[in-house]
């Protein structure tokens, strides 16, 4: 009997593709492309990705045409508001958020005007590819604005008499200060995740989402950590292990024919910086060596 395989949906191009494709690849996954590129097989594992528009994401999970989607949260808030708006209850779940596709979506406001909180919105036409979140977001302000649903270009909206305002997505903020406009307040933070189909799976799909999603686990974690080793002083010992940023508890390890040193080998969680190596080194270590981490499962 063929194995039953997992379709993830993955956006086929922008900001999270080059990010979830990479990914997936370091789970493990290896893949060849179809001949329209729009579907990736799996061939070490069963799992196939479809390359999509990120906004046919939730749906495409929510109807269980595929099992799993990465996408952002901007674009998973606005497809689950629209369901909810629709009477459904039983909505795709989100079960991992990631560590790439970081943005907000935030109102810009033209840079000649003023915005002193929600209240500034009160009878302003908001230009926005999300009508959903921006009009939760007036709701739950109590404020009364008028919100144009504007798909692409939504910058230009204000200089084509469209709106008086947007809310968009902002990154590093170029885009809108391109367009004399500034950011006044964030309405949403961003950044992309895991879905999964709201209905059962069989126990074999169940079984690969897991492995799945524990290293996807290990990936995220390995992400800043780095395996540190040194040679330290027996009684600087409390003073080594309190500077190894976001570390478990060390492996210490005897040093043959010496009794007053020992070695250290630590997994630390977070960035060492090279003034937490010469912290190290001022605590009495030596012979220090900071080695990046490919795996790791917990």
């Amino acid at each position: 009997m063929e194995q039953p395989r997992i379709k993830i949906a993955v956006q086929k191009s922008g900001r999270l593709t080059d990010h979830s494709m990479e990914l997936l690849t370091r789970c493990g996954l290896s893949y060849s492309r179809g001949r329209d590129q729009l579907i990736c097989y799996g061939e070490n594992m069963p799992m196939d990705v479809l390359l999509v528009r990120d906004d046919d994401i939730p749906g495409l999970v929510q109807e269980d045409v595929c099992d799993l989607g990465i996408v952002g949260m901007n674009v998973l808030e606005e497809a689950r508001l629209d369901l909810q708006s629709q009477g459904v209850n039983n909505l795709f779940n989100q079960i991992r958020l990631l560590d790439f596709g970081h943005c907000r979506l935030s109102f810009g406001v033209p840079v000649d005007e003023a915005y002193e909180g929600p209240q500034s919105l009160t009878g302003k036409r908001i230009a926005t590819s999300y009508p959903r979140i921006v009009g939760k977001y007036l709701e739950r302000h109590g404020v009364p604005g008028t919100v144009v649903t504007f798909s692409g270009a939504v910058e230009l909206a204000p200089r084509l008499g469209k709106a008086d305002l947007i809310c968009d997505l902002v990154s590093t903020g170029a885009t809108l200060k391109a367009h004399s406009l500034y950011e006044a307040d964030t309405v949403l933070e961003s950044r992309a995740a895991i879905i999964q189909t709201p209905l059962d799976v069989c126990p074999e799909k169940e079984a690969w989402i897991q492995r799945l999603l524990q290293r996807i686990g290990g990936v995220l974690q390995v992400r800043e950590s780095k395996y540190i080793m040194l040679h330290a002083p027996r009684n600087a010992l409390g003073e080594v292990r309190e500077l190894l940023p976001g570390s478990e508890a060390p492996t210490i390890i005897p040093l043959e024919g010496r009794d007053d040193k020992v070695a250290v080998h630590a997994v630390c969680r977070e960035n060492i910086f090279w003034e937490t190596l010469e912290d190290l080194k001022e605590a009495g270590a030596s012979a220090i060596l900071v080695i990046p981490v490919e795996k790791m499962l917990a």
